[in-house]
């Protein structure tokens, strides 16, 4: 199977502002302009695809779409998580008919099964397909995670090849690949340390960040990542922490979500890409002055 690694933004979907339909021409636009900017994969229907607000039949099309539009230049790994072991089986064999390079598959979610159940729920979707399968193990979207000895043991029985660690703490990825070594693709699902995460030896990224500012993430994976150049990974992040920050620290009583904020800096960017579908809101005109002064500082 193909190595999984390198910069993979989990695309975000263009929604039209009207009636919140599918905008498929910038949909396919951000695919094109993600590519043109360096990223070395592409993840349709994550949590930044906004996956958890689309029917069965669009994420199936959105997934058909970012196949077509990418059309063999880059790895395609399409998000094909549900609560329901049947439907992810479903999501995902019709992502392999489609062309995908492999699935992004989140943890059961709002139920929280037992750690053997999701467990199982892995087991059940390698009998159901032959791609690549990424876990997307995160605790903030699925209220749990798989513990590093237990992701190893799906590792030694064949089931997965690459986890997406979105916890945020870098040791995750440090304990990974020290149980696992070359047999796992360990990505970096978070933004706050990304750096350090490369540093211990994460395999990729893929995270939001990625879609906003797509040139100087991989600028980073390549200083951190490949070439293991500290003062000059530091100095890319540098450029990418003011933006870091405001997500993380700018916010005032949880508001504006970081989703809205991926959106609202896009089109800060001069990237119409919309909003985010309902119940999320636009950001206010006071949150915006502050995402503006965090966007322009990390393209300065």
């Amino acid at each position: 199977m193909r190595r999984i690694t390198g910069v993979i933004p989990p695309s975000i979907t263009v929604f039209n502002d009207d009636d919140e339909s599918i905008n498929e021409q910038k949909t396919r636009e951000h695919v094109d302009w993600l590519i043109l900017n360096g990223i070395d994969g592409i993840a349709p229907c994550g949590s930044t695809g906004e996956f958890i607000a689309m029917t069965p039949e669009e994420r199936k099309r959105v997934v058909e779409m970012v196949i077509d539009q990418v059309d063999g230049r880059i790895p395609v790994y399409a998000g094909t998580g549900h609560y329901f072991t049947r439907l992810t089986m479903e999501f995902s064999r019709h992502a392999e008919q489609a062309g995908a390079d492999g699935v992004m598959v989140i943890l059961p979610y709002y139920m929280a099964v037992n750690k053997e159940a999701a467990m199982d729920h892995f087991r059940q979707l390698r009998k159901a397909i032959s791609l690549p399968i990424i876990i997307y193990n995160n605790p903030w979207f699925a209220g749990y995670e798989l513990a590093a000895p237990e992701l190893a043991q799906l590792v030694d029985e064949g089931v997965v090849q690459s986890v997406k660690s979105a916890h945020g703490d870098p040791y995750r990825v440090h304990e990974l690949k020290y149980l696992c070594g070359d047999r796992i693709q360990a990505l970096y699902g978070h933004d706050y340390a990304l750096l350090e995460a490369m540093l211990v030896g994460a395999d990729g990224w893929l995270s939001g960040l990625p879609n906003v500012f797509p040139r100087l993430a991989k600028d980073l994976w390549i200083a951190a990542g490949i070439e293991k150049d500290i003062p000059k990974a530091k100095e890319a992040f540098s450029q990418l922490q003011p933006w870091i920050h405001y997500g993380m620290h700018g916010k005032r009583n949880g508001s504006p979500h970081w989703l809205s904020i991926v959106k609202e800096s896009l089109t800060i960017l001069g990237r119409d890409v919309g909003r985010p579908r309902l119940p999320l809101q636009p950001l206010t005109s006071v949150e915006r002055k502050d995402l503006e002064k965090a966007v322009q500082a990390a393209i300065s």
